[in-house]
């Protein structure tokens, strides 16, 4: 495939995902909103923190490096192989699965059954939902390696919507049922995904489409995993990259989820106040999922399909590295802008939105302090995103083995920060210390990005350079819509309320204008992708 259709496809892909986060996150947080009217904080912190942390742990260290040794590399190889690897996610999920279900079980806290009922069988609901989705992960990879927009789109809206409805009926309906509630609704949300994998590749398989497009797998037979005579039965070389990623996604997991292994493991926080700093965490962290995530995910393919993994510049095809400096540039640029944006303006409105959406429950303590400390947050998750997808799609297995130990010791001055920082100031000292990862991670990728370039005439880091003139607006912007809150929010009344938000719309209108004076080479890509 061209590298030009293959980043077409990509920013397809991206787009996609992109709207596809949005729909996630416009029902979790109504459904977030809801079930606060109904249900206890301290049910949606175990729910929200402790019983999500298990499902996403073991989803995280049994697929994450089959996922992205698989999805390296040219989509012309051993498909039998690749296949019969991803199936090992199955019995590794099966173990991680079991073994934390035990500790989540016999060695954590257990929530007061009066207040939190069911608790043993939410932990082994969402264990089984973890193992449920692993078993279409060779369907998933094998999709996302084909770049598959539509099937990804279709799947997980009809499995998130499902869950959505499920909660919703069964919290109106049975609220004593406690976690039953969202223990039905998980196993619910994984089925549905894997169903809809599978039913696509019953019908696609074996269609004049896949014919026309040579699809390697002619048959469902062969998305099961066979064995070839006189042949191995995985892939060596991907064998060893995925242990490789193994080890490394093991501390990324630490450190991507690290407030709520320090909130679940040292009980910093009670249950409640974990529903709280969920409900402010989620809500600061929209634009990081619906936007940053699908950018990673999707560039992050872009980057291993035209780019050679382990080869240094000097010996790519020229006009690849022309186009990924290019890509990796505008895209550095594209979330720099973003995250300043959040950042600036999220300083002046968290008060008001938390408001807005969750009362005085949310909008005093220190719910806004803790989202204006995310909007700064939001910027570092920003640049380290499309630094780390660039920086892992050209790693050899030498380089992400050394990165290895840098991440070992990340993680454990990780939890240490935390911990500390948390004692210091409350659950703000989780942003603080996430701050300070990423910016050592940050720095980690810089370093490798400019190492690669420089023997060629690229230099894809001036997208961190934003023009002077755009920061002097966002500077601007700061200081009016910093004293518009202080005069017009937020208990003045709806009135005030609304000249507070006149003045952020005035001032937004006012960057975005700017924004396309000056970066034109920007809006150009976004325009034309």
């Amino acid at each position: 495939m061209a590298s030009q259709d293959v980043l077409s496809q990509t920013t397809r892909l991206a787009s996609s995902s992109a709207l596809l986060q949005v729909l996630f996150r416009v029902l979790t947080f109504g459904l977030n909103a809801f079930t606060l009217r109904y249900l206890s904080r301290e049910l949606i912190g175990v729910v929200n923190v402790r019983l999500t942390l298990l499902y996403s742990t073991v989803v995280f260290l049994a697929r994450e490096a089959f996922r992205r040794a698989c999805l390296s590399g040219s989509t012309k190889r051993n498909w039998t192989k690749t296949i019969n690897l991803l199936w090992l996610t199955v019995p590794l999920g099966v173990f991680w699965s079991i073994f934390l279900g035990l500790v989540w079980l016999h060695f954590l806290e257990v929530p007061d059954p009066s207040v939190v009922p069911h608790y043993q069988a939410g932990v082994v609901a969402f264990g089984l939902s973890a193992i449920i989705e692993l078993l279409g992960e060779p369907f998933c990879v094998l999709a996302q390696a084909h770049l598959f927009v539509r099937l990804k789109v279709i799947a997980e809206s009809l499995s998130v919507v499902s869950k959505c409805i499920l909660t919703v009926i069964l919290v109106v309906l049975y609220p004593q049922w406690g976690l039953y509630i969202f223990s039905l609704a998980q196993v619910l949300y994984v089925s549905v995904l894997v169903m809809c994998y599978v039913i696509y590749f019953v019908i696609f398989l074996g269609s004049p489409e896949a014919t026309k497009k040579s699809f390697p797998v002619a048959k469902m037979k062969a998305l099961l995993p066979s064995f070839v005579e006189d042949e191995t039965f995985v892939n060596w070389k991907e064998a060893r990259l995925t242990w490789s990623f193994f080890k490394q996604s093991f501390l990324k997991q630490i450190l991507t989820e690290g407030e709520r292994y320090v909130m679940t493991f040292l009980n910093v926080l009670n249950f409640g106040d974990q529903g709280v700093y969920d409900v402010v965490n989620n809500l600061g962290s929209l634009v990081a999922r619906f936007i940053f995530l699908p950018i990673e995910e999707s560039f992050y393919v872009f980057f291993a399909k035209v780019l050679e993994r382990g080869k240094n510049v000097k010996d790519q095809k020229q006009d690849d590295v022309a186009m990924a400096a290019n890509v990796l540039e505008l895209l550095l640029k594209l979330v720099l802008l973003i995250g300043l944006t959040i950042t600036v303006f999220g300083y002046a409105y968290s008060q008001l939105a938390l408001d807005i959406y969750g009362g005085s429950m949310l909008s005093s303590g220190t719910g806004p302090d803790l989202l204006r400390y995310y909007s700064l947050y939001v910027l570092f998750l920003a640049i380290n995103g499309v630094t780390e997808c660039f920086t892992f799609a050209l790693m050899c297995k030498e380089e992400v083995d050394r990165y290895n130990f840098v991440m070992l010791a990340l993680s454990f001055t990780f939890l240490c920060i935390s911990y500390f920082l948390t004692h210091w100031h409350g659950s703000i000292g989780f942003i603080l210390a996430n701050c300070f990862n990423m910016g050592i991670r940050i720095a980690h990728s810089i370093h490798y990005i400019y190492d690669y370039f420089k023997e060629s005439t690229y230099r894809p880091l001036t997208g961190l350079l934003p023009s002077p003139f755009l920061v002097l607006v966002y500077i601007i912007s700061g200081v009016i819509t910093g004293f518009s809150e202080v005069f017009f929010c937020c208990n003045k009344g709806w009135m005030a309320r609304l000249i507070h938000i006149s003045m952020g719309a005035l001032c937004l209108a006012a960057t975005v204008a700017t924004m396309f004076c000056t970066e034109t080479k920007l809006i150009h890509f976004v325009r034309s992708q």
